[in-house]
């Protein structure tokens, strides 16, 4: 009231009401700046809009409040999709962009991550041959982790500008086969996008494998691969994948591929230098002169162990008697001079067996037979029927009856051995009992009378 009374004495009511609203304002500019100055800290504090009117009295004021959301850190986060896929039937694979870092001698991989979401972890065994403990056993072990930026996460002591691939070399290695099917293929399908500009990292890294398959290797990346097991640095790259891309066996699923199996041989034959892009094409009409010129070459795959030709001087007689010129090959020797050989051949032919994996060095619309042997009609189909159709190669399978099998010297003929062999895929677990009969205990005496159509329908394929 004291106060009042002074201002009523020292001032007119209408420039009370003036000074009045002034101070208002003026307090209003002040905090207004306060806010504008000091925003970071306080980021979190409730906003309040101020409507004043100032046509009225000074005391009637219009206010509203909001209570605004917190905002996020000071850095910005980005939705991240699953890294790593372990659904898959035939491979688990990781793919990760970012800050990545492995610490190879712990078998832990680091993916640091700013989503705020709970971490995650994954073990992955980067080999092609999921759900075969056989294979799988043999195979490292990686620990995949995402964590968050705020943990306590390895320091960097290498870092790297190129991505990298993480794949294992252990498994069923040394099987020929199974080098193509379970690694070479896949890794064609993971790297080749990279065009050299890739970094390998390889645990059970063998220097034999490595040495067999360099060509490859080194025409996929333009670095040395690295032994990750024996890695005690902290390595940083920008992206990696862990595992390996796989979808078919020994051939490549083009509805979850950008590439075909076409792709990778013809890749195969650039890598190699093999010059015979096309078999030879047998004129219709040839005469006898131009024949005998003009032979197509017939490569037979022997096996020295299981599954031999018992009668294999019967079966060159008959191919050279049709217009054939024939070899015998084991192909055991280097690779280079394998692929050399392979791709100057018009058809390849061999029981089935890895020797027949040799396909991939063929020219195109060569012919392939395979001797499907008794109780080997599906995976006859799976393993090589399918990929040589996929490789644009001529496909002819000779399935033996139970005479031509050397089994019937084993079990009598009501034994379910002969009598009903297996028609569909084995389960893992009947793998062993399967191989070991019909694999390893069998060989192969064809009947060249009923063999000759198979033959003759060869030399018609490179007709037309």
């Amino acid at each position: 009231m004291k106060y009042d009374s002074f201002f009523a004495r020292s001032f007119s009511k209408h420039e009370q009401k003036k000074l009045g609203i002034g101070a208002f304002v003026s307090c209003f500019i002040l905090a207004a700046t306060f806010c504008f100055l000091f925003k970071p800290e306080i980021r979190h504090f409730r906003v309040v809009n101020v409507k004043v009117s100032l046509r009225g009295s000074p005391k009637i004021l219009a206010i509203t409040e909001e209570v605004t959301k917190p905002k996020k850190p000071y850095f910005e986060t980005k939705q991240e999709k699953q890294i790593c896929n372990v659904l898959h039937p035939r491979a688990d694979l990781c793919e990760m962009k970012g800050d990545i870092r492995i610490h190879g001698n712990s078998s832990t991989i680091f993916f640091v991550s700013i989503d705020e979401e709970k971490n995650n972890s994954w073990n992955i065994r980067p080999y092609a041959r999921k759900g075969d403990d056989r294979a799988m056993d043999s195979v490292t072990n990686l620990i995949v982790k995402k964590v968050h930026i705020s943990q306590q996460i390895p320091i960097c002591t290498r870092n790297y500008t190129v991505p990298a691939v993480v794949f294992s070399t252990k498994g069923y290695a040394g099987n020929h086969f199974h080098d193509f099917s379970d690694v070479l293929i896949p890794l064609f399908q993971t790297s080749r996008r990279f065009n050299g500009e890739v970094q390998f990292l390889i645990t059970n890294k063998m220097p034999w494998w490595i040495k067999k398959f360099k060509p490859v290797l080194q025409r996929l990346s333009k670095y040395e691969a690295i032994d990750i097991d024996k890695e005690k640095e902290v390595l940083c790259f920008p992206s990696m994948t862990i595992g390996l891309k796989a979808n078919k066996e020994f051939s490549i699923n083009t509805s979850e591929s950008s590439y075909t199996m076409l792709d990778f041989t013809k890749f195969l034959k650039s890598t190699y230098s093999l010059k015979r892009k096309f078999a030879m094409r047998l004129k219709k009409n040839a005469d006898d002169d131009q024949r005998r010129k003009n032979k197509p070459r017939l490569l037979i795959i022997s096996r020295s162990r299981t599954r031999r030709f018992t009668n294999i001087e019967a079966i060159v007689t008959l191919a050279k008697s049709l217009g054939f010129k024939v070899s015998v090959e084991e192909t055991r020797e280097n690779l280079v001079q394998v692929a050399k050989k392979v791709n100057s051949f018009d058809v390849l032919m061999g029981v089935h067996g890895a020797g027949l994996t040799n396909m991939v060095f063929l020219p195109e619309n060569a012919s392939v037979i395979q001797i499907v042997g008794l109780g080997m009609e599906w995976v006859s189909k799976e393993d090589f029927e399918i990929p040589a159709m996929d490789m644009n190669l001529k496909y002819l399978g000779y399935k033996i009856s139970v005479n031509e099998s050397s089994l019937i010297q084993q079990y009598p003929l009501e034994h379910h051995v002969l009598k009903d062999p297996p028609g569909n895929m084995i389960s893992p677990k009947g793998w062993a009992s399967y191989r070991k009969v019909y694999l390893d205990q069998q060989d192969v005496k064809i009947d060249v009378n009923r063999f000759r159509g198979t033959l003759l329908k060869a030399l018609e394929l490179l007709r037309s």
